[in-house]
């Protein structure tokens, strides 16, 4: 089978309408297929006003708001309804990806194995610790026993690192993952795109040292530990400025715990990211609930030294001591900004140390082409509808 023929449902919680790093990871992957002839047909909640275009021929999902306080702008697919269903049926796909383990994605794993249709998951987050960040800590065994049940009656998985894979199986998610990074668009994310005009705009000298915070502005990113990590570098003395980009519910309250003097660049995208990125000088990801962290690779690809959490993701990316620094959570909230600040102070200190790291972070991060990424997933497509293709065609045994 070619990739020419194939026929591809894929479901996603969110695929345009919120930016994020897993829907643009999949726009770009719905972007490769089509180029290469494979037919395509995107299931997602649909709004009035998208952050961006959706790549290729979308459907929406029925849905309601997020059922989460500070998440209304997210979506919940609540199941198929009956025209969605109708679509799937004239369209026929020879596999369905699942993205999300919501309410539509149990309904398409259900559609799909009643006729007989392989399935593959994609792992995009660590779903499983995002209680502990709204005060529902003690649901974390009942969502992992849920993602256990969901992913178990997959096909197959795909993870985008080698430590969210390992992760997956310590778990027993599935037996059979196999690996889909990411990767990092180079027009976009380079040490070149520097601007010291635009620093300057912003209040930052050329010697101002930033430590920049880059994403969704959301607790389960990690921001009290980010905050916290702060205000013990401004207590040591260790001369630095803030530098934040991006924007979502939690802002008022990062700006209200941040020390005084921490500038916030708003939302960016395509070159304006590009350039404020590579205008920092230190990129800090405490987060621990990314499956990659694509904004811990476009760091590195600006040229910015890295000190992030050794946990899944940002631990398949960031060499410790070469690339920048890694901390150990601890699950201690102090302990572990503590770790950060004595790993942070020392790239705040020495204009050598942050070149010589940040030159490392880059030269890394050419290693990752979407192209040669996108193809795994698509050759994972073939492997798994020959199989049950295969298995249709194996004569009962006597």
């Amino acid at each position: 089978m070619d990739v020419r023929d194939l026929r591809v449902a894929l479901f996603s919680g969110n695929y345009n309408y919120t930016r994020d790093g897993a829907n643009q990871a999949l726009n770009r992957l719905v972007g490769s297929l089509l180029a290469r002839g494979a037919k395509v047909r995107v299931y997602s909640p649909k709004v009035a006003n998208p952050d961006f275009t959706p790549t290729g021929d979308l459907v929406g999902l029925p849905n309601v708001p997020m059922p989460v306080k500070g998440r209304g702008e997210y979506r919940l697919p609540t199941g198929l309804g009956t025209v969605v269903k109708r679509d799937l049926e004239a369209f026929a796909p020879d596999i369905v990806h699942l993205s999300s383990p919501d309410p539509a994605g149990h309904a398409a794993l259900k559609w799909a194995q009643t006729r007989g249709i392989p399935v593959l998951a994609s792992v995009h987050t660590r779903f499983e610790t995002y209680p502990r960040y709204y005060n529902m800590a003690f649901l974390e065994p009942l969502v992992v026993k849920l993602l256990k049940r969901f992913y178990n009656r997959c096909d197959a998985l795909v993870a985008p690192s080698q430590s969210t894979i390992d992760e997956l199986a310590v778990m027993g998610m599935h037996s059979r993952i196999g690996l889909w990074s990411r990767g990092v668009d180079r027009t976009v994310f380079a040490s070149a795109r520097r601007n010291p005009a635009w620093r300057h705009e912003l209040g930052l000298a050329d010697d101002d040292v930033a430590i920049v915070f880059l994403g969704r502005l959301v607790m389960e990113k990690g921001l009290d530990v980010f905050v916290e990590t702060i205000v013990r570098l401004r207590a040591a003395g260790v001369a630095h400025k803030v530098l934040v980009i991006g924007d979502g519910p939690a802002r008022g309250w990062f700006e209200a715990n941040l020390p005084a003097g921490a500038i916030f660049a708003g939302f960016k995208t395509g070159a304006a990211l590009g350039e404020a990125l590579a205008s920092g000088d230190v990129f800090f990801n405490p987060s621990v609930t990314e499956a990659f962290g694509n904004v811990t690779l476009e760091a590195m690809a600006s040229g910015l030294p890295v000190v992030a959490a050794r946990a899944t993701g940002s631990a398949s990316l960031v060499t410790d001591g070469v690339t920048g620094r890694l901390v150990a959570p601890s699950g201690s909230k102090a302990r572990d900004a503590a770790a950060f600040a004595e790993a942070m102070a020392p790239f705040c200190a020495d204009a050598s140390l942050r070149a010589g790291h940040g030159a490392a972070g880059e030269a890394r991060a050419c290693e990752f082409s979407w192209e040669a990424i996108n193809a795994v997933v698509a050759e994972t497509y073939v492997e798994l509808v020959e199989e049950r293709r295969g298995r249709r065609a194996a004569p009962p045994e006597a």
